[in-house]
């Protein structure tokens, strides 16, 4: 009879050591956690028979995703942001809390300080041959009252999927904007119709999903952060009706209250208030705010971003 090497007392003491639990030293909370997502690993390479070699390809893995960076999208691919939602909602029902817009992801492609405009911005810089959108909205607060002076910070991607900054054939800044609304709370800006965008093929992201038998496509979207004092910062984003890929979005994005129209707008008249004088597509979506309870729910989550 073939007995495991590996008896539970001497596993007990080497998760106990590894993680830090036998030292007086270090932070409890995190040793805890570590106590646990070891045992928990440990107890997966029992369960399924992991190989040596197995493991040395996940570790690998490891490294490859970090090379390329692209640790915070499987995050995303994997459910794990779109959980981290799930939690917030979980908890604020729980509580019985004042619910606005809902939030979702927001994904690993942000770039900070965008150009700051009032009431009105262009996104696009005018080199891609694409459809114009004109987008816009109000803010206001769980009462209906227009917020004035809140600040709605937008980023999408181009026509072939690509992200500025991220993309280095793009130019600095195009299509990420921050506009501060009117008196009325209103926003606009005119900006091309985005593509949705796939996982980079030949990354290590692209490969687990494959292993997983899943694609690693998005639906055309836009990103949002709105935020305003007094009220609790909002990371959302709207995805575009009639997308392929609308309910199968492999970042788990997309939410029914979330979903915008888009119109195609052939009135000349329209057209020449906005000062575009040719057809477009109009998207419309509107914004509602919480009170925040303290000045820390004003500000979005810390996490590491790219600042220009």
């Amino acid at each position: 009879m073939t007995v495991n090497p590996v008896k539970t007392s001497e596993l007990e003491k080497l998760l106990a050591v590894s993680s830090g639990l036998v030292s007086a030293q270090g932070n409890e909370r995190f040793k805890a956690i570590m106590h646990q997502l070891l045992g928990d690993l440990c107890q997966t390479i029992k369960k399924f028979d992991i190989t040596d070699e197995e493991f040395w390809q996940a570790v690998n893995y490891l490294n490859e995703l970090g090379e390329r960076k692209e640790a915070a999208l499987l995050a995303a691919g994997l459910g794990l942001e779109h959980y981290l939602d799930m939690r917030a909602d979980e908890k604020e029902a729980a509580a019985g809390n004042e619910v606005g817009t809902p939030r979702t992801i927001e994904g690993p492609l942000y770039v900070a300080n965008a150009p700051l405009s009032q009431n009105y911005a262009r996104m696009d810089d005018g080199t891609e041959q694409a459809e114009i959108m004109w987008l816009h909205g109000q803010v206001v607060d769980s009462n209906g009252n227009p917020v004035a002076g809140a600040i709605v910070d937008i980023w999408h991607a181009n026509t072939l999927g690509g992200y500025s900054f991220f993309d280095q054939s793009q130019s600095q800044y195009n299509l990420r904007r921050r506009i501060q609304t009117d008196a009325d709370g209103r926003y606009a800006v005119r900006s091309i119709v985005p593509c949705g965008y796939g996982c980079p093929p030949d990354g290590p992201t692209q490969k687990l999903l494959t292993e997983l038998g899943r694609h690693g496509n998005r639906p055309a979207h836009v990103h949002f952060f709105v935020s305003a004092p007094g009220y609790k910062h909002l990371t959302t984003q709207i995805n575009l009706n009639g997308d392929a890929y609308l309910w199968d979005d492999f970042a788990f994005a997309t939410r029914e209250e979330l979903i915008a129209d888009p119109v195609k707008i052939t009135d000349a008249h329209i057209a020449e208030q906005r000062n575009i004088y040719q057809p477009h597509t109009e998207v419309k979506f509107n914004f509602t705010l919480v009170a925040a309870s303290d000045n820390n729910e004003e500000t979005k989550i810390k996490r590491l971003r790219v600042m220009e």
